[in-house]
């Protein structure tokens, strides 16, 4: 069975952490959906690029994904925080144990939504005095804390989708995946 993955793209997020995990899943085969946190529009990213949504968000809440998964950039945390929708998401998500990842910015978001208190968590490091009081902050690359992934930047976003991919593949996919991208894994 094909694994699936929802990706919360908010105008602001951080596109080499979005392209990169989305990119990466695919190429593990995994069926990946982009939704807009705003509609269906191409969505603006932090450093201009901009990206067509497969769908609206909207249209998605209710769809059970083997993953969701949250790209930082401060602005679109911003709006991921505010996204009554993305908290249905992510409550949906957290509730049936299916994986939850967020980088950079973004598990701030995860906390706005008050997705599993106390979890070990990771971010950017400017962002660790607004986790650490809520969750169990980690200086790590990535933090796994069952079904919730949290990983640091754009720096780590390609290890983080390595990760990921492996979690929702196999060891193999992955590996294989690394390889074709002349990565060590």
């Amino acid at each position: 069975m094909t694994k699936t993955a929802l990706v919360l793209l908010a105008c602001g997020a951080e596109e080499l952490e979005t392209i990169a995990i989305v990119d990466i899943l695919a190429r593990a085969k995994v069926k990946v959906v982009v939704a807009g946190v705003g509609g269906p529009s191409v969505v603006t990213c932090s450093r201009g690029a901009k990206i067509q949504p497969d769908v609206a968000l909207a249209d998605v809440v209710g769809t059970a994904f083997d993953l969701v998964y949250l790209p930082g950039g401060m602005e679109g945390m911003r709006a991921l925080s505010k996204s009554a929708d993305v908290g249905k998401v992510l409550k949906d998500q957290h509730e049936n144990k299916r994986y939850i990842a967020a980088i950079c910015a973004a598990p701030c978001a995860l906390k706005a939504h008050e997705i599993n208190k106390g979890a070990k968590v990771t971010s950017y490091p400017s962002l660790k005095g607004d986790l650490e009081a809520y969750y169990t902050y980690l200086d790590e690359t990535i933090v796994e804390d069952g079904h919730l992934l949290t990983s640091r930047g754009p720096g780590t976003a390609i290890v983080f989708g390595l990760r990921l991919a492996e979690l929702l593949t196999d060891h193999a996919t992955a590996k294989s995946v690394a390889t074709a991208m002349l990565l060590p894994f």
